[in-house]
């Protein structure tokens, strides 16, 4: 287990692991806040709707930890990390996000949202199933495959754009003229630029003594990476989506989570799979069958009434909550 450290850096004591995601946990906390509102009045300046401003710019940018480390271990030759931690990241976010936030506020949900971009999440699932879980890997050519699917999605959102602005509701504090005082979009990109590098940076502290704690317990590499990373890259898609939710901006709160998740398995894995081949351990298998569950579950209870509720929600916390127990009984 002593070159997992690579991953982080050199191991630090517990209790410098404690306080370091602690003051990560903060200052992703933070970041999250300012992420929502740069969003917004990014949105507000290109009369872009805040379900495609969170599909497309915040997922993309909360997805930068998932890459960074995904990236990182495949460089390594850890490609149980590599790929359990984009697995572990779709369940975290499905699970212990979407129902967190719905279990404090129920979620509206987006028709658009659910039958397009769900159906592009499922598709993309079932199809990283069957390239991983056949033969325990991740080629070039299956990489390329995805990669090319996640440019064919986004420049299909380009001429939806119209009808995501008909179908979206304004958003909180949004002003119905183009002709009111805006802040010069250069600058809103700006600081949401900076926001989401805030959020990154946060997410690798917290991953480094994440990484610390879980190495001492002996974990494997496909657990640690489909757990306690997962857990730490996918910090930033729970404080966005707790504070756009909060703020009563459901579509920059759904949208990040969908999207963010289309970004990890297309974007993430497919370019990872494109620069290296990535194997994983056996495990992998049965936590790929758990995520294609989990995300027509989580469909379904999207379809069911257009809202997600705080039953359905406490569902997804305890469904994610089994797959992790499950997971760690491969600790060995």
């Amino acid at each position: 287990m002593g070159d997992l450290l690579q991953l982080g850096g050199t191991p630090l004591p517990l209790w410098a692991s404690i306080l370091l995601v602690v003051a990560a946990s903060g200052l992703v906390a933070v970041s999250a806040h300012w992420t929502v509102e740069s969003a917004t009045r990014v949105a507000r300046d290109l009369g872009i709707s805040g379900s495609l401003v969170g599909l497309t710019v915040v997922a993309a940018g909360t997805s930068a930890p998932e890459f960074s480390v995904t990236l990182m271990a495949a460089f390594e030759g850890r490609g149980s990390i590599s790929i359990g931690n984009v697995v572990g990241s779709n369940i975290f976010n499905l699970g212990f996000i979407l129902g967190s936030v719905a279990l404090i506020k129920p979620l509206q949900t987006d028709p658009l949202i659910v039958w397009r971009d769900g159906s592009v999440l499922a598709v993309a699932t079932i199809a990283l199933f069957a390239f991983v879980g056949m033969d325990l890997s991740l080629d070039r050519g299956e990489g390329l495959v995805l990669f090319a699917a996640l440019i064919l999605y986004l420049w299909y959102l380009v001429p939806s754009r119209r009808r995501f602005l008909e179908g979206s509701p304004p958003l909180v504090g949004e002003q119905t003229s183009r002709g009111d005082s805006l802040r010069p979009v250069a600058i809103d990109l700006v600081r949401l630029a900076g926001s989401l590098l805030m959020i990154v940076v946060a997410a690798q502290m917290l991953i480094y003594g994440g990484t610390s704690l879980a190495t001492s317990l002996g974990l494997s590499d496909w657990v640690i990476g489909v757990t306690i990373i997962a857990a730490g890259t996918s910090l930033p898609e729970f404080a966005t989506s707790l504070a756009a939710v909060v703020k009563g901006r459901y579509g920059i709160s759904l949208g990040n989570i969908i999207g963010s998740d289309i970004f990890n398995v297309l974007g993430v894995l497919g370019l990872t799979g494109m620069i290296r081949t990535v194997e994983v351990e056996p495990a992998a298998t049965a936590s790929l069958a758990g995520l294609c569950v989990m995300v027509l579950i989580t469909l379904l209870f999207m379809r069911t009434g257009w809202r997600l509720s705080r039953r359905e929600g406490l569902l997804l916390i305890a469904l994610a909550s089994v797959r992790w127990i499950l997971d760690l009984a491969w600790r060995a």
